[in-house]
């Protein structure tokens, strides 16, 4: 029964080190199986102020995102897509784009950050659990588990 939460998982990735852990967390439990993971990343725009840097800059960082994903599961036999979103909200996007892949699950590993952070610039993990249709699974950072 979990095999099929994993048949066809949307893993949004942030940046570098979140690429990292999430793959290094989802790993055990794909390997060997016919799961497809589709990468999402989000550049986030501003919605009407300046950006914070420019879209080529964003997209070149997302692409180093997308590299590391890639070269994680390289040698897996997994599947792998990517999907680069643009969107002013986050978690929509990452939904939109778990609708638009038919996916089975949105797969993530929670990322750290103050309280104070999360409520100044929006949770999207609190966006996605308590807005998503889809399966939402959460996996443990295999370092704190490690540990």
């Amino acid at each position: 029964m979990t095999t099929s939460f994993f048949q066809r998982v949307i893993v949004p990735v942030a940046n570098r080190d979140d690429a990292t852990a999430t793959t290094a967390a989802l790993r055990p439990y794909i390997e060997g199986s016919d799961s497809t993971v589709i990468a999402v990343h989000v550049i986030e725009k501003a919605g009407g102020a300046p950006d914070k840097a420019s879209v080529e800059q964003r997209e070149q960082r997302a692409e180093e995102i997308f590299r590391i994903v890639a070269d994680e599961f390289d040698d897996s036999g997994i599947v792998l897509e990517t999907n680069l979103r643009y969107g002013t909200d986050i978690a929509s996007s990452i939904m939109d784009a778990a609708h638009d892949s038919n996916a089975s699950a949105i797969v993530f590993t929670p990322r750290r950050g103050s309280r104070w952070r999360k409520l100044l610039t929006g949770d999207v993990t609190h966006n996605l659990v308590q807005s998503s249709d889809i399966p939402i699974l959460v996996l443990p950072d295999r370092e704190v588990s490690e540990a």
